[in-house]
């Protein structure tokens, strides 16, 4: 499997779970798959072992964008629940 497939993948399960209708409280109970979890605890794990390849580096820096990007979102999904309920 190809590093842009791995991720292609990585991304389809956010993508999936938003076009499948969301609402803020699921938001911030969003997790990627146990499968997904582990691949990113591989990649760590070989960074910090310093046997990360370039393209394994290139998936992990990938990895932790998205990463970063649903972590925005979950805050801003936070955010407006309180809202909501003041």
């Amino acid at each position: 499997m190809t590093t842009l497939v791995k991720n292609q993948k990585i991304y389809d399960e956010f993508l999936d779970f938003i076009a499948q209708g969301t609402t803020p409280k699921s938001v911030t109970k969003f997790q990627f798959s146990e499968a997904t979890k582990e691949r990113i605890e591989d990649l760590v794990y070989l960074a910090k072992s310093g046997e990360l390849t370039l393209e394994d580096k290139k998936e992990l820096d990938e990895l932790l964008f998205v990463d970063r990007l649903i972590t925005m979102i979950k805050a801003k999904a936070h955010q407006y629940i309180q809202s909501q309920s003041e």
